[in-house]
């Protein structure tokens, strides 16, 4: 499964950063491929000063290795290795009267020392933040998450 999760999140950041860049018509967003030391990482994508969009950002992660003590006891499990692995967006419009919309998009999973896993789930959600608030601007985002 996270095979298959994370090639899906990497095709959707793709389609996503592409789609952007054809609606804002100047800006292009810039790759910045990150490293975590205790094992994965990731690649940070930021579009900025275009004609649509003042800010973005959307950006996958892959990570893994011992799950540190302190989330060991909030999912009360004991030595156990983990692996995530996910999709973040925030998109800043440049016109007030357009709304910001977040994203996040993950999968987890928990293994034994042995390497068989422990605990998988999907998390993440949604939102749409307005600056002015647009009744259709909030039925048809609820609508379209209603229908995805």
């Amino acid at each position: 499964m996270k095979t298959q999760f994370y090639n899906f999140i990497k095709e959707l950041q793709d389609t996503i950063t592409s789609r952007l860049e054809q609606i804002d018509g100047k800006a292009v967003f810039q790759e910045d491929q990150w490293h975590r030391e205790e094992g994965g990482g990731g690649f940070t994508r930021v579009i900025e000063n275009g004609t649509v969009f003042e800010k973005g950002g959307v950006n996958i992660s892959e990570v893994h290795g011992p799950l540190p003590v302190a989330m060991q006891s909030y999912f009360n499990v004991g030595d156990v290795d983990f692996y995530a692995t996910g999709l973040s967006l925030v998109i800043h419009p440049v016109n007030p009267h357009v709304p910001t919309v977040h994203a996040n998009f993950r999968y987890f999973e928990m293994y034994d020392k042995e390497g068989v896993i422990v605990d998988s789930w999907f998390g993440g959600g949604l939102d749409l933040t307005p600056y002015y608030l647009y009744d259709e601007d909030a039925s048809h985002f609820h609508q379209v998450c209603k229908t995805v």
